[in-house]
């Protein structure tokens, strides 16, 4: 199942779960309830915290949910806040999925250093779900943006060309996996 969040990031091959943390673990979780898929692949766009360029494509199957305030040690979690659905043994792109969008260049770096590459709001909770419900998951995603203080606007003046971008790669892996079949 190919699944995105909503609002203005659908795609015509997509089903919508959601935007940010909250709304995409409820609707997600419905739909898995009902109707489990064999496989869960998320599509959507994303922030890069500088190691990656706008309109970029990248792949992963490990996300993270890191709040800023971590980064400034003025927070901590008890919980596990790294989930990966990785099963190979390389190197793969962590997401970091929050309810807000990073505008802070400088604090942004950081999370490059704990090997933290790119943001979307949901795909952490994608992977959440997806283990609890034993289901193997993985996300493509297309650079919209660095996260700094021209985020917003940059985000929405590179949406439509990184949505496009997305829908002709997904649409060639699509074909690709069943040239295999």
């Amino acid at each position: 199942m190919i699944i995105c969040a909503g609002n203005n990031e659908t795609f015509d091959f997509a089903h919508p779960t959601g935007v940010g943390l909250i709304e995409t673990a409820m609707n997600l979780t419905r739909l898995c309830l009902f109707d489990k898929p064999e496989f869960l692949l998320f599509v959507g766009t994303a922030g890069s915290y500088g190691d990656y360029g706008i309109l970029d494509i990248v792949e992963s199957k490990t996300a993270a949910n890191i709040e800023l305030a971590f980064l400034e040690k003025k927070a901590y979690t008890p919980i596990d806040n790294v989930v990966s659905a990785q099963t190979e043994q390389r190197p793969d792109v962590i997401v970091n999925s929050s309810n807000y969008i990073s505008t802070d260049a400088a604090l942004c770096r950081r999370f490059l250093k704990l090997g933290v590459a790119i943001e979307n709001m949901e795909f952490f909770s994608v992977l959440r779900v997806a283990r609890e419900f034993d289901i193997p998951a993985g996300g493509i995603f297309c650079v919209t943006n660095y996260c700094d203080a021209n985020a917003h606007a940059d985000f929405a003046k590179n949406h439509a060309a990184a949505k496009e971008k997305l829908e002709a790669y997904v649409q060639q892996r699509i074909r690709e996996e069943l040239a295999h079949v």
